[in-house]
């Protein structure tokens, strides 16, 4: 599959010569609430279709479709979705929000929260640390949790899918 991918600064410039461009915003809705750029509406990953695009622009068949995140990886595998739906005219933002951010074009800022990134990195911590002293205090089978979250974590470095971030999105806190 053929990724189009655009800089912040030059999306910025198009966004300024036409205010009508979708920019489509797949990260969780907390995310979306704490920072995004102005013109980007929020469906997040887990919710994304053809259809949900459709239901909301009508036009979105017809239209150039902007997808961002927080570093590019999710609205890469946005991208990658709605290509397999048939959608062909859509293109990522190299380098997500953060880039955006880092390239001081305007944002809608909100209450600060804890990134979806984080999250996963505090869970895995907490459960390896966990099942570490659950096997040293109780039973050594406790080490199997720490095996699991570890086979977890490189099975999702080389695949770039994150079953623990997907489950954590879905989570009640990162929800409106």
């Amino acid at each position: 599959m053929n990724i189009l991918s655009i800089s912040p600064a030059e999306l910025a410039q198009k966004i300024a010569a036409d205010s009508e461009i979708l920019l489509i915003d797949v990260r969780t809705p907390k995310e979306f609430a704490e920072v995004h750029a102005g013109q980007a509406t929020s469906i997040p990953l887990d919710e994304i279709s053809r259809a949900t695009l459709l239901a909301q622009f009508p036009d979105a068949a017809n239209r150039e479709i902007y997808l961002i995140c927080h570093s590019g990886n999710r609205s890469r595998k946005a991208l990658q979705k709605l290509q397999a739906e048939g959608l062909t005219n859509l293109v990522n933002v190299e380098g997500g929000t953060s880039a955006w951010v880092q390239a001081g074009l305007p944002v809608i800022s909100g209450k600060k929260s804890i990134s979806l990134e984080r999250q996963v990195r505090i869970t895995a911590g907490s459960l390896v640390v966990s099942g570490a002293l659950l096997a040293w205090l109780l039973h050594p089978l406790w080490i199997l949790l720490s095996a699991f979250v570890g086979t977890g974590l490189v099975f999702a470095g080389l695949t770039d899918t994150c079953g623990m971030g997907l489950l954590l999105a879905r989570m009640p806190w990162n929800r409106k």
